[in-house]
């Protein structure tokens, strides 16, 4: 019985399409392929267009179900050709994608045309799964005209065996940027991070990010307790920051579903953010908040976190609310849903 329920599984065929393969991407191909056979699609940019739509049509007869992350322009055209060709539809929303922050020059949907792409396939895929709350709120007041009916969030999930604790605390301070240019730095508040530290000498801090050239020029002009280390996402030295760090900055002017936060926050790091995007939805009542921008405000939350007891508080909350075994459930069932298999589904 166990061996036919396995087959069925495998038959059915989702094409996976995102902009970037990046972890989280990786994290929900490796989810799905556990239960179905999964093919991934990566969309080049404008420039390549012609060959994804080309590649798309090509492969469109043959899969069960087309999975997007991020709502941007691969998603239109993969909706738009799922509606032709009456194959089911997922849409993962993660924030880019449906942001509209003109003082920061951030978001997809900044202009009319990007608005419509978004409002097209919000309303035409048979899913719609944002990360957080946040979101879905943003889907609302960004997009314009969304009856809403096939949203349901759908937060990241994390391996809480993975991200742990470990040995003690230092008077350490961490942020998480990836690559570094002018637009992230101000969306991620990285200036206002190196700014902080000023106020704290005695307290080291960090920037993890990848070396750019753009990250080189800050680093020369920070002050000498603010290093810029590179170190690979999901590598075991970036858990080591993560269980040495007493504290963790988010300052982000917007974020869909913080993950490296999350991550940290495992390691029971005390966590320090802003009001904005899904950053309350993952720190709750388990940290501190400072108004973005605000170095002096920064400074002080980062002492009270340096002598706060939080961490372990911090911990359990993404043990509770966002655990990976979460994303798979509800991955697995809404696949089952959309093809009529609801006796299918895992608890």
């Amino acid at each position: 019985m166990e061996k036919k329920l396995e087959e069925k599984r495998r038959k059915i065929k989702i094409l996976y399409i995102s902009n970037s393969y990046v972890v989280f991407v990786k994290k929900d191909i490796g989810i799905l392929r556990k239960y179905f056979e999964v093919e991934f699609l990566k969309y080049g940019g404008f420039m390549s267009i012609i060959y994804f739509i080309f590649t798309l049509l090509l492969k469109i007869r043959n899969i069960d179900v087309i999975f997007c992350r991020f709502a941007s322009t691969h998603a239109f055209f993969a909706v738009l050709f799922s509606k032709i060709f009456r194959k089911k539809s997922i849409v993962v929303v993660g924030g880019f994608d449906i942001a509209n922050i003109p003082e920061i020059n951030y978001g997809f949907a900044r202009s009319p045309l990007t608005r419509f792409l978004l409002r097209f396939t919000i309303n035409n895929a048979d899913r719609v799964l944002p990360l957080s709350e946040a979101l879905k709120k943003d889907i609302f007041n960004n997009v314009g005209r969304v009856r809403g009916g096939n949203i349901e969030v759908v937060p990241n999930g994390y391996d809480t065996k993975k991200w742990k604790p470990a040995s003690k605390k230092e008077r350490l301070v961490i942020t998480v940027c990836g690559e570094l240019n002018e637009t992230i730095c101000k969306r991620k508040g990285i200036e206002v991070f190196i700014q902080a530290a000023r106020y704290l000498p005695d307290v080291e801090f960090v920037v993890i990010d990848k070396k750019t050239k753009y990250s080189r020029k800050l680093e020369e002009n920070a002050p000498k307790n603010v290093k810029f280390v590179s170190v690979p996402t999901q590598s075991k030295e970036l858990l080591r920051y993560y269980q040495k760090a007493k504290v963790y900055c988010q300052l982000s002017r917007y974020e869909g579903h913080p993950n490296a936060l999350s991550e940290a926050m495992l390691c029971e790091c005390v966590p320090v953010g802003t009001k904005y995007g899904g950053i309350p939805e993952v720190i709750g009542d388990t940290g501190f908040y400072v108004p973005y921008g605000d170095a002096k405000a920064t400074a002080e939350a980062i002492k009270k976190a340096l002598n706060s007891d939080k961490g372990k508080e911090a911990r359990k909350r993404i043990e509770t609310l966002f655990p990976l075994e979460r994303r798979e459930t509800a991955l697995f069932n809404i696949v089952h849903e959309l093809l009529g298999d609801e006796h299918e589904k895992l608890s």
